[in-house]
């Protein structure tokens, strides 16, 4: 049977570029450590930083911002360290010094963000309309709310830069001008805008940036947190001197290398645009095939200005995700719900729950550069049939 993946958004496959030059870089023979001074490891070191150069040029920042790390969760987990530890620190800590760190962030941000926000500091929530999308007056707030209530200025906050869950855009340039009006840290997850839509950290002028290599086509394994320039934070991982002491650990070279090919080929902001263009029309085509049964709607922003182009999040009246998930990928397609039941958590998505929309009954599907239209053929003729059948069992 032929495959259809259309989980982009969890990850995507690994584009040619980056697997081409991590087979040129097997085919070196060189895994020296980068920070030798031998000829091996001046090779390594070589390799690493121009694919430090490639990744930062993609992002609009200097190759020095660029840390690289295991993962965007890492990068997150890093972002949150340094930024409590820093208020810890500042001499401008105001209110009651006994008061814990408070952290800011909506709860349509991922697992990673809210829960290593969780466990060092209180968080206050920021609410999102149905749309999932934040309102920059909803972070001033919570800003003061942190002040009166709990007595002290946040130490961070957190806005993505889009939802991975339905895609919608959040208004991340207003949001830091607030942060820096008030004299806040702020980072931003754009885990999910990163390949998708243009994602220009030089401009935005964020304190911290995550991203992650295996969802625009890089390897797995990878990811990098991209710092304010002049920012100094104190490492998560210590150990070594890594990253200019910024993260210890031997480098991932081998990955780097990938990553850093995904990033060259989507520099082109043309091929960036293409692939945007490609991606929304396959989604239109998803929508279109989902809506052709009854009782479906779809979550997020209706303005395609307004979300991620390459992915669609289907409520479906009637029946649960796991067997609709079952169902198609017994006909070949392979998605993604928020359910409890059909992901790694207890609990339905915490994204859709604050949308106040059903989680149990969503359907993510998401589209990338190796998207067909086979593929989305191949959902719209299977899922009348399997979400038919669902219901006549339940009646």
């Amino acid at each position: 049977m032929t495959r259809h993946y259309l989980d982009h958004a969890s990850i995507s496959p690994l584009r040619p570029e980056a697997a081409a030059a991590m087979a040129e870089w097997a085919a070196t023979g060189v895994t020296a450590d980068p920070g030798r001074v031998h000829t091996e490891g001046r090779m390594a070191r070589a390799m690493l930083e121009e694919a430090r150069d490639r990744v930062a040029g993609l992002f609009g920042v200097r190759p020095r911002q660029l840390v690289f790390t295991s993962g965007a969760t890492e990068a997150v987990n890093s972002a949150v360290w340094g930024a409590l530890r820093a208020w810890e620190a500042s001499a401008g800590r105001s209110g009651d010094p006994t008061a814990p760190p408070v952290v800011v962030a909506a709860a349509v941000e991922r697992a990673a963000v809210r829960e290593a926000s969780a466990r060092l500091a209180t968080v206050v929530s920021v609410p999102v309309d149905g749309t999932g999308r934040i309102d920059p007056d909803g972070v001033r707030w919570a800003i003061g709310e942190s002040r009166s209530v709990h007595g002290t200025t946040p130490a961070l906050v957190h806005c993505q830069w889009a939802n991975h869950e339905v895609g919608t855009l959040q208004p991340v340039g207003a949001v830091a001008a607030i942060c820096r009006e008030l004299g806040v840290l702020l980072h931003v997850d754009a885990v999910a805008a990163a390949g998708h839509v243009p994602v220009d950290c030089g401009a935005l002028d964020a304190d911290f940036v995550s991203v992650a290599a295996h969802q625009l086509g890089g390897p797995p394994g990878i990811g990098a947190l991209i710092l304010r320039r002049g920012l100094r934070i104190e490492p998560l991982l210590v150990g070594g001197e890594q990253e200019r002491a910024r993260r210890a650990g031997l480098e991932n070279v081998p990955a780097a290398v990938g990553f850093g090919a995904a990033a060259g080929a989507l520099a082109d902001p043309g091929r960036l645009a293409a692939e945007a263009r490609a991606s929304s029309l396959r989604t239109a085509h998803l929508r279109a095939a989902a809506l052709t049964v009854d009782d479906v709607v779809v979550y997020g922003d209706p303005d395609p200005a307004g979300r991620l182009p390459h992915i669609v999040c289907l409520g479906i009246g009637g029946v649960e995700a796991e067997p609709v998930l079952l169902g198609l990928d017994q006909a070949g397609v392979a998605a993604h719900s928020g359910s409890s039941c059909s992901s790694e958590s207890l609990e339905p998505s915490p994204v859709l729950e604050a949308m106040g929309v059903d989680a149990e009954r969503s359907l993510r599907l998401s589209v990338g550069w190796s998207t067909t239209d086979g593929d989305v053929a191949a959902f719209a003729s299977s899922f009348p049939g399997v979400v038919g059948s669902l219901r006549s069992l339940r009646s």
